[in-house]
C-alpha cells in the first residue's frame, strides 16, 4: 500500500461556543523583545485566532513563542525578535473563551482499542520497533518527492565507516535535505575522512592510533589555515563522509556551537541565537525530522518544530518526529520538554543507518 499521510480535519467553527467567541485580544510590545502582560505562548499544536470575524490558522508555528498580527495575517516571533509596538496576542484560555483555540486532535488516528490498564505502553529497550522501521521507511520514499526531511546528528555517529557510509549513501539517494549538528559532528566527520580516525580511534577497527588525540586538533587546524570546509575538501582530496557528500550534492548544513568547541570549523556559528535562526530556517519548511544521537540539539530542534506544517497550496500536513537513541532518557526527556509528537526508537544510531540504507537499497 502506498504510504498515505493522516489526513487533517479543520475545527468545526459551527459550533456554539466558537460561533460566539469574542475577538482575540492584540496588545502593543510595551518595547523590545518584551511581550506585554497575559502573552499567548504558542505549543507545537495547530492554533486558531478570531480576528475581524474570521478563524485564522496560524501558519508556521513555533513552541514557547508569541503570535503577531501583522500586515493582515498571524505570525509567529520570539521574544528577542519582538519590536515595540508590535500587535500581540493575549490570553491564557485555548477553547475559543478569548478568541484562542488550539485544536490537538486535527490528526486522527485510525480508532484502536486501548485498554485502560495494559503493559508496555511505553518506549523502552524493551519494545520492538519493526512496525515504526517500516513506517519510516515508507515515509522516507514518499518523502523524498513530496517533503522535506531534516536530519539531527551527533558525533557518535561519525565513529563507524560503516555508519558514515550509509548515511552518505542516503544523501546521495535524496533522503536528506538537510542536516542540522554542531561543531563535533563535522570535526570527527571530517576527521575520519582525512586521517581515518574519529577522536583518534580508527574508524574501520575501532584500534587507538599513536598520538590519535590530536587528530582532531589537526583536523580543525587544517581546516582553519584554509578558510572554509570546501577549500579544505578541495586541498586535502578529501572524497568520503557527511560533510564531503552534503558539499557535493548541495545540501545545506547547519553547524552550532557550544560552550565546549576546539576550534571550531569554519563554518560553525559562534553566536547562539544566530544559530537559532538557521536551524530555523531549515525547520520552517520541514515535514519530517530525525534527530540521532544528541540531546541537546534534538531539544532543540523539537522545540523549533510544530506537529503541523501548512503547504503552499493551503493543504495542513503532519510533521513527523522521530528520536533515535540509545538512551531511553533522551528519547522520553523529549516528551517531556514539550515534543509530544516525537516518536522514539532506542537502538544504537549506527544501526540505525546502516538498516535505513539497506532497505531503501542504498548497498
Amino acid at each position: 500500500m502506498a504510504f498515505q499521510l493522516l489526513p487533517y480535519f479543520e475545527p468545526d467553527f459551527s459550533q456554539p461556543h466558537l460561533a460566539a467567541a469574542p475577538e482575540v485580544v492584540l496588545l502593543p510590545a510595551p518595547k523590545d523583545g518584551v511581550a506585554p502582560e497575559q502573552y499567548h505562548a504558542m505549543s507545537i499544536f495547530p492554533e486558531y485566532f478570531k480576528k475581524d470575524g474570521q478563524w485564522h490558522l496560524v501558519k508556521e508555528s513555533r513552541m514557547d513563542c508569541v503570535a503577531v498580527w501583522e500586515n493582515g495575517d498571524f505570525y509567529t516571533r520570539e521574544f528577542r525578535n519582538l519590536k515595540a509596538g508590535d500587535l500581540i496576542v493575549v490570553g491564557r484560555t485555548e477553547n475559543g473563551e478569548e478568541g484562542i483555540y488550539l485544536h490537538a486532535n486535527g490528526f486522527r488516528q485510525p480508532d484502536t482499542v486501548q485498554d485502560t490498564f495494559a503493559f508496555r505502553q511505553g518506549r523502552s529497550r524493551e519494545t520492538g520497533f519493526s512496525r515504526d522501521y517500516q513506517e519510516l521507511y515508507d515515509l522516507l520514499r514518499y518523502e523524498k518527492d513530496h517533503g522535506k526531511v531534516v536530519w539531527v546528528l551527533g558525533p557518535a555517529f561519525t565513529f563507524d565507516f560503516r555508519a558514515r557510509d550509509a548515511f552518505s549513501r542516503l544523501i546521495r539517494g535524496g533522503y536528506v535535505h538537510a542536516v542540522l549538528a554542531g561543531n563535533a559532528l563535522g570535526t570527527h566527520d571530517l576527521e575520519g575522512a582525512y586521517l581515518g580516525t574519529a577522536l583518534g580511534q580508527d574508524i574501520r577497527t575501532q584500534e587507538n592510533r599513536p598520538n590519535g588525540h590530536y587528530n582532531h586538533l589537526d583536523t580543525l587546524n587544517r581546516a582553519r589555515l584554509y578558510g572554509s570546509i570546501p577549500e579544505f575538501i578541495k586541498g586535502e582530496h578529501i572524497d568520503n563522509g557527511i560533510i564531503y557528500t552534503c558539499e557535493e550534492m548541495g545540501i545545506p548544513y547547519v553547524l552550532a556551537g557550544s560552550i565546549r568547541d576546539d576550534g571550531p570549523l569554519p563554518p560553525v556559528f559562534a553566536n547562539v541565537y544566530e544559530a537559532q535562526d538557521a536551524m530555523r530556517a531549515q525547520i520552517r519548511s520541514a515535514t519530517t525530522v530525525i534527530c540521532m544521537a544528541t540531546m541537546l540539539h534534538t531539544i532543540a530542534t523539537g522545540n523549533m518544530t510544530p506537529s503541523y506544517r501548512v503547504l503552499p497550496d493551503g493543504t495542513v500536513r503532519p510533521t513527523y518526529f522521530y528520536c533515535v537513541d540509545i538512551s531511553e532518557f533522551t528519547v522520553n526527556k523529549l516528551s517531556d520538554r514539550g515534543s509530544l509528537s516525537a516518536r522514539g526508537i532506542v537502538t544504537n544510531v549506527q544501526d540505525f543507518a546502516v538498516n535505513l540504507a539497506q532497505h531503501l537499497d542504498l548497498m
